[in-house]
């Protein structure tokens, strides 16, 4: 496949001239109701309300023009039909195919990847029975009693999407099922996960692709002492997800284990059995499955060539106008749902760890912004924390809010006439009007400049359905902007680096307790900083 240069192409030209002047939200009847009933997109249950953007028909003809030229939606079906996507061209890399979306493939008759959706439709075959081994009585602890809990045990990717989906969706868990998540190797943490646990009835799901992975090991092997001490047996309660072959994939040392491919990144692997086990496990087998559903149904539609009609390719272009045309380098994420908690965090690494990136899929030094840094934390509390920067700050932040019509439980009050969900939608509303409007003021302090670009994604109600879809219409975001920066979304070369040091430090630390001479030198910059922190340990 052939890649296209962003800086080259003759769209990027266009919109540097558009972006001299950008539409201007501040001024009457900007956001009028024809523009705001226009600027509305839908997909999967979602509407997106972009009125409240710095563009207008031309920058969207512009932007169609860039997807067009740079053949986004060709490389999205290439990246879903196998295309070793995951490389850099004349240079050492992953080469790896590219294929989160075939785990979500498994409901068409004709999957764009047969032989992976083959794959993903075998794990979850093995998940069904596993579960249904669960409920049936069949898996039990020493006492013939049922498991309740399950502590799934990872970091990064392997953490955070499958943390972020089970927050969204404990409401829809099954009764008497519960799940905790372990990543960090602070010792405080575990010792906080496991302190109130009844280990006799939890299992531990144990996700490392390698079976190798530091952070992971150290905290099984907290976990397995735990269980110990508690006079039960590790292999009773033990899950493992890996790849075929590896360390953990040992029937002798764990009660099951299920499979995790080379050519499914830790970060968009929450669809597959990273996630699918302690979902399956919380929520029951239909629960993720229909997470599944929302997922694939979101796919397809990312699938269409017209902008307008294809949400989370319109969200990458409006990401880039904003921050390649007019010049914003944050994007805040901020989602009014309590629920959505932890979906930031998960929005963090899946764009920051993909986009991240200043090399082209050429192998030359890019010479225009590639990924945003991504933050949020949900409303209301973050109105009552960061917000006064949003409207005042010296620093524009464009915003995506997300929002649902309904709460999750149904279970609301009307104080002062209206519930507490409608009071919580109507922030939202309102701030993404603030933001645009701003407001004049004959006192500077209490004067908001406006034009502060922001979009809002609104559903009926968060379910795993509608959760499905979101996660990947973000997945797709993601990889519709890497695509358009002619970079490589897929590998995360960056996180190598700190490894590496970590490792020589703690060859250090290990050598010094044996009373030896460690790797490092004396004049070392890691030996000195090491004596610098003092005591460890």
């Amino acid at each position: 496949m052939e890649f296209h240069d962003f800086s080259t192409l003759a769209a990027t030209a266009r919109l540097h001239d558009l972006a001299v002047n950008p539409y201007d939200l501040t001024r009457p009847a900007a956001l009028n109701p024809g523009r705001i009933g226009s600027y509305r997109s839908s997909a999967c249950g979602f509407d997106l309300l972009y009125a409240a953007q710095r563009l207008d028909d031309q920058v969207l003809a512009a932007l169609q023009d860039l997807a067009d030229e740079a053949g986004l939606v060709d490389q999205f079906l290439a990246m879903k039909r196998g295309a070793v996507m995951n490389r850099i061209q004349g240079y050492e890399s992953e080469n790896r195919q590219v294929l989160h979306t075939a785990c979500r493939d498994i409901f068409s008759s004709t999957p764009l990847s047969p032989e992976a959706t083959c794959q993903a439709k075998e794990q979850l075959a093995a998940l069904r029975r596993f579960l249904a081994d669960l409920e049936q009585g069949r898996i039990v602890n020493h006492r013939g009693e049922s498991f309740t809990t399950m502590v799934q045990v990872g970091i990064g990717g392997s953490d955070l999407g499958p943390r972020a989906l089970y927050l969204a969706l404990k409401r829809y868990r099954l009764p008497g099922r519960s799940a905790r998540f372990l990543s960090n190797v602070d010792p405080d943490d575990a010792v906080a996960v496991l302190a109130d646990l009844d280990l006799s009835r939890t299992l531990i799901n144990v996700v490392s692709k390698s079976g190798s992975t530091l952070e992971t090991l150290t905290n099984e092997r907290l976990v397995r002492s735990a269980l110990e001490r508690a006079g039960l047996d590790p292999a009773r309660h033990l899950v493992s997800v890996t790849g075929a072959g590896s360390p953990m994939d040992d029937p002798r040392r764990y009660l099951a284990s299920f499979h995790m491919f080379d050519y499914i990144g830790g970060r968009y692997s929450a669809t597959s059995m990273v996630g699918g086990v302690t979902l399956g496990f919380a929520l029951g087998h239909d629960g993720f499955v229909e997470i599944l559903r929302g997922a694939h149904a979101m796919d397809t539609a990312a699938e269409e060539r017209d902008i307008r009609g294809n949400v989370p390719l319109l969200m990458a272009l409006i990401g880039i106008w904003n921050h390649n045309f007019l010049g914003h380098v944050t994007l805040a994420v901020l989602p009014y749902s309590q629920a959505l908690l932890r979906f930031p965090a998960h929005l963090q690494q899946c764009d920051m760890e993909s986009n991240g990136k200043s090399v082209t899929r050429g192998g030359h030094r890019v010479g225009y912004l590639t990924g945003p840094v991504v933050w949020g934390e949900p409303g209301t509390n973050g109105q009552h924390a960061f917000y006064q920067l949003l409207h005042q700050g010296t620093t524009v932040v464009p915003v995506e809010f997300i929002g649902f019509r309904q709460s999750q439980y149904g279970e609301d009050l009307v104080v002062s006439g209206t519930t507490s969900q409608e009071k919580l939608v109507a922030n939202m509303l309102a701030q993404s009007l603030g933001l645009a409007r701003g407001r004049n003021h004959e006192n500077p302090n209490q004067r908001f400049a406006g034009n502060r670009p922001n979009s809002i994604l609104i559903a009926d109600r968060l379910t795993p359905y509608s959760m499905g879809a979101l996660l990947a219409l973000y997945e797709n975001k993601i990889a519709f902007q890497g695509f358009t920066w002619n970079i490589n979304s897929f590998d995360q070369e960056g996180v190598q680096l700190g490894k590496i040091l970590a490792g020589r430090l703690l060859e250090q630390l290990a050598a010094e307790k044996e009373g030896k001479t460690g790797p490092l030198a004396g004049e070392s910059a890691e030996l000195n900083l090491l004596r610098a922190a003092g005591g460890i340990g």
